[in-house]
């Protein structure tokens, strides 16, 4: 009985102990070789598939590949780096091997602080300076009955003879003014100054009218060494130019003040420079411009802005900008097409490629290569930009490894994988959805 009784007792306690060694055997060897988390193992184990000709192509199951339709394979090499993410993280990245990213042809480059150059192009009219532009006027009515100048386009020096004129009232103020200087002799000799004062004051009177007749003083010079009118007074051009237009003919009669002849000097021009609302901030006044014409494609012109409108062209929506330059052998035209060249100088700023930024229409996004072999995209603020950079205005620092190519491929993976730089608010993507519901 009491034997019977003792072996109840001895067995069960026996297993207690068993499990007690061996639970204690199980703590012992974790500790010495520590396991992995289920997450890790799950990451750990988890089989990828690709395709051999796209390999930037990543799935989680088998299929085929969305580009060329061939069967996708497994991935072999699963980077460690990708490991260490949660799945969340890893939906934002797109992770590519060495051989994928040189059959993708991504390379990369560091964001980088520097002055940013831009140039403005922007396109131009030739116009005539107006402040060399000149014209020939008839100080007095009369016939013209001769022409010097005979046609649009000719040469004129400033003091030549363009015309003769033939004018009643130029004969009159001659022969008063002869008639003065003889009055002036004969009363020279009185013996009361008032007398003798009165003979200067009429040829002082006399030569004032003539000069208001548009005589010249050496014209003025011959007539009194003369003593005899000229019937013909020659008029003459107070500038040095082309005649851009003629008005009149020989023969004609012209009224006092009438318009003979326009001259322009095109020793200097101006170029009238069309320029668009967002490059306003960057032109002032004394800017250099270079200025280009296809018709001479091998000269380069130089000027400087002079002038910039207060207003803008309600119909063009652009502001001009006058620059006035020296027109060497004449060779820029009035009414010339011209291209201007404007460079400007921006403070230091961070600057990327600009094959770097992906412009979705409302966001500009980057892919950042976070570490060796992983991409992450980034919303970046952009400013400013020439043919080559791009200004970064927020969302990268110096030193920010970018993609430079192949950003594109990159961006299309992330998108088949559901996660991409593209506006899930755009309108017509809005509109598929509901077509699909």
């Amino acid at each position: 009985m009491r034997l019977a009784l003792n072996k109840k007792i001895a067995l069960p306690l026996l297993l207690l102990l068993l499990v007690f060694a061996a639970g204690g055997g199980w703590f012992l060897w974790q500790n010495q070789h520590p396991g992995k988390s289920g997450a890790e193992k799950a990451i750990q184990v988890k089989q990828l598939y690709t395709c051999s000709m796209h390999p930037f192509i990543i799935r989680e199951k088998p299929g085929l590949c969305p580009i060329c339709g061939m069967e996708l394979i497994k991935k072999i090499d699963n980077s460690a780096t990708s490991s260490a993410k949660t799945p969340a993280d890893m939906d934002a990245h797109v992770s590519l091997s060495s051989t994928q990213r040189v059959m993708a042809n991504v390379a990369t480059t560091e964001a980088r602080n520097e002055i940013l150059n831009k140039e403005i192009n922007a396109a131009g009219i030739v116009q005539y300076d107006q402040s060399r532009q000149a014209k020939v006027t008839a100080w007095a009515a009369g016939r013209i009955d001769k022409l010097y100048l005979n046609s649009v386009g000719a040469m004129v020096s400033k003091g030549s003879s363009v015309a003769e004129l033939y004018s009643p009232d130029l004969v009159a103020a001659q022969q008063e003014y002869i008639l003065a200087i003889k009055s002036r002799e004969e009363l020279k000799s009185s013996p009361f100054p008032a007398i003798s004062q009165n003979g200067e004051g009429m040829v002082s009177s006399a030569r004032e009218r003539l000069k208001l007749l548009g005589v010249r003083e050496g014209q003025i010079a011959m007539l009194e060494k003369n003593g005899r009118p000229d019937i013909r007074l020659a008029i003459y051009s107070p500038f040095s130019g082309v005649v851009i237009e003629k008005m009149v003919q020989q023969g004609q009669y012209v009224n006092s003040g009438e318009v003979l002849f326009n001259i322009a000097d095109l020793s200097t021009v101006w170029v009238e420079v069309e320029l668009y609302e967002n490059e306003f901030p960057n032109i002032h006044i004394g800017q250099q411009v270079e200025i280009r014409s296809q018709s001479f494609p091998g000269n380069v012109f130089t000027g400087r802005i002079a002038f910039i409108y207060p207003f803008l062209d309600p119909k063009t929506r652009t502001l001009k900008a006058r620059v006035e330059m020296r027109n060497p052998g004449l060779k820029l035209k009035p009414e010339m097409f011209v291209n201007a060249i404007i460079r400007v100088h921006l403070e230091s700023t961070i600057v990327v490629p600009l094959t770097a930024v992906i412009d979705t229409g409302k966001r500009q996004v980057v892919w950042v290569e976070s570490s060796p072999g992983m991409f992450e995209p980034r919303d970046v603020q952009v400013g400013e930009k020439n043919t080559d950079n791009i200004q970064i205005l927020s969302g990268l620092n110096p030193g920010d490894k970018v993609a430079v190519s192949g950003a594109y491929l990159i961006d299309s993976e992330s998108q088949l994988k559901g996660n991409s730089s593209k506006d899930d608010d755009m309108p017509g993507m809005q509109m598929d959805e509901k077509k699909t519901r």
